[in-house]
């Protein structure tokens, strides 16, 4: 049984910091390319960050500079740590794990920026 277990959502204030994890079990973790989405209300979602199995990474423009995402292939964990954090950064951040057709979502994990 594949899970992808998302932790670390909050809340903060504009300018804070939140570091997100992506617990993965169920799958052959390192081949799977990890990524971040995220879901505000009334709005679709959309790729936040994604890395491949080869550590190639990719952003979105409006948290480039501000986002970083790594990944542990040891500890089955990919992350997202979040800086400089917006108010328009408040959403549902899903976790993904894709490989050819296998395309798993975690829960979800909420993100509040709100002074």
């Amino acid at each position: 049984q594949v899970q992808l277990v998302e932790s670390g959502g909050g809340q903060v204030q504009p300018g804070g910091s939140l570091r997100l994890s992506c617990a993965a079990s169920g799958i052959n973790f390192s081949f799977f390319n990890m990524g971040w989405y995220r879901q505000a209300p009334g709005k679709q979602r959309e790729l936040v960050a994604d890395i491949t199995s080869s550590l190639i990474t990719n952003y979105a423009d409006s948290v480039k500079g501000r986002f970083t995402i790594s990944r542990i292939n040891g500890w089955k964990t990919v992350y997202l740590q979040m800086t400089n954090l917006k108010t328009e950064d408040t959403a549902v951040y899903y976790c993904n794990a894709a490989l050819s057709t296998a395309v798993y979502w975690g829960q979800g994990t909420q993100v509040t920026v709100s002074a």
